[in-house]
């Protein structure tokens, strides 16, 4: 993997998001796109689709020259505590999660496993230390967290336990989160930015995808004027282009997702290099806090 000075990172640069995929999307899109060159894919317990996912790649290791090691699989461990019904999972708990996920995933390992939120509170270490576990025993390359902010990752430190190898958070130009990416990568964590499209129209735009996603936003990314789409015509590129660019010009890596073929082509294939003086604009268009949960931002939880 590259080396950027800072740190090594650990995963492509461009994955394929599969939330919110039914299992046969998760498979279409998954052998889709790793034919076209993708090589990491992103799912997770609580998408229901890691079985999905594992079809399409028993189809691509039969059909094709690509082996188990050239493709990178990122799933997640569902910590419970969102809400009062939902079970916060204990040190054994996290493990048989574990179990299942590469059960459904039909693989001997995965190469990235990570907590999805903070929401297990007094249980966070447990499932830390069962992580540690894992990667001890080879069952998983690296692990991390999702969603987790400075005070979250200062209670591994305070424990004498080893920091996480990637944190996977909200991050776009409407979400910047400059001090917990400064935070990072003074540690060294790896930042995957997911929902990085959200300034786009087409971002959660249906009945049923939920979010904290405000008026104002829609009103803005509709907009002729849009800074995005201006930027975009500027660089000859779609809107998602630029902003998969702009997240991965700061070493992010970013996990586009889409059930449209074209757009999967569309956020994979392109090169082009943001000019400081606009890096530096789009800096300037932070408004703030998450709005991809609608049930809260997860790095306000305790």
């Amino acid at each position: 993997m590259l080396m950027d000075g800072t740190y090594k990172h650990i995963l492509p640069k461009i994955g394929l998001g599969t939330y919110n995929m039914t299992s046969k999307e998760a498979e279409v899109m998954t052998y889709e796109s790793i034919k076209h060159g993708y090589r990491h894919i992103d799912t997770a317990a609580v998408y229901k689709n890691e079985d999905g996912v594992a079809k399409a790649l028993q189809r691509i290791f039969a059909e094709t020259n690509i082996k188990r090691k050239d493709v990178y699989i990122t799933t997640k461990l569902w910590p419970g505590g969102l809400i009062k019904l939902d079970r916060v999972r204990n040190y054994k708990d996290t493990l048989k999660s574990f179990e299942k996920s590469l059960m459904r995933l039909n693989l001997e390992y995965v190469d990235l496993y990570l907590i999805h939120s903070p929401h297990g509170k007094t249980k966070r270490i447990d499932q830390w230390k069962s992580l540690i576990e894992l990667k001890e025993s080879g069952k998983v390359k690296f692990i991390g967290v999702s969603n987790w902010g400075p005070n979250h990752i200062n209670e591994l430190k305070e424990n004498n336990l080893p920091l996480p190898d990637a944190n996977q958070i909200e991050i776009h130009p409407w979400s910047q989160k400059p001090d917990l990416v400064n935070y990072l990568k003074e540690n060294k964590i790896n930042i995957i930015a997911y929902s990085s499209l959200v300034p786009l129209t087409t971002w959660r735009h249906k009945d049923g995808e939920n979010s904290k996603k405000t008026t104002r936003m829609y009103e803005i990314g509709s907009s002729t004027n849009s800074p995005f789409k201006l930027l975009a015509n500027k660089y000859n590129c779609s809107e998602a282009q630029f902003l998969l660019q702009w997240a991965i010009q700061q070493n992010f890596a970013v996990l586009p997702k889409t059930i449209d073929l074209l757009r999967m082509r569309e956020n994979f294939d392109f090169n082009f290099f943001i000019k400081e003086d606009d890096m530096h604009y789009v800096s300037t268009l932070d408004m703030g806090d998450s709005v991809t949960w609608e049930y809260g931002d997860p790095l306000k939880v305790s």
